[in-house]
Parts: structure tokens; sequence; C-alpha cells
């Protein structure tokens, strides 16, 4: 059961949040702190952000198809 509710839910839900609410975000951060210092920090921490999103939606998917050794 956990096989099928990962394949249909957890997966499309992180990628549409990792591709909708984060790249949002960015945006309105980045238009907030425009011409300012924080400018280049900004800029940074959305690239990491993004980043570290696709990290754990790719070590989510190792490890939904991997360890099927028994």
């Amino acid at each position: 059961m956990d096989l099928i509710v990962s394949a249909v839910w957890r997966a499309p839900v992180f990628a549409g949040f990792d591709g909708f609410f984060d790249t949002q975000k960015i945006k309105s951060v980045y238009f907030e702190v425009a011409g300012s210092e924080f400018h280049g920090k900004a800029v940074v921490m959305g690239a990491l952000t993004l980043y570290l999103d696709f990290i754990n939606l790719f070590l989510f998917l190792l490890r939904f198809m991997g360890d099927r050794r028994q």
C-alpha cells in the first residue's frame, strides 16, 4: 500500500510543490529585495532552496525505486 501511495501521491505533490510554490516564493523575495544590498544573497538563497528541493525529490525517488533485494 505504501508503494501505491508513494507513486500516486508523494512524488507528484512534491514535484508540484517544488515547481510552483518555491519558485513563486523566490520570485516574491527577489522583487522585495531588488535594489538593496541583499539582492545577491537572495539570489543565492533561492538557488540553494531549489537545489535542496530537487535533491530531496531525487532521494525520495531513489528510496522509492531501490531496495528491492530480499
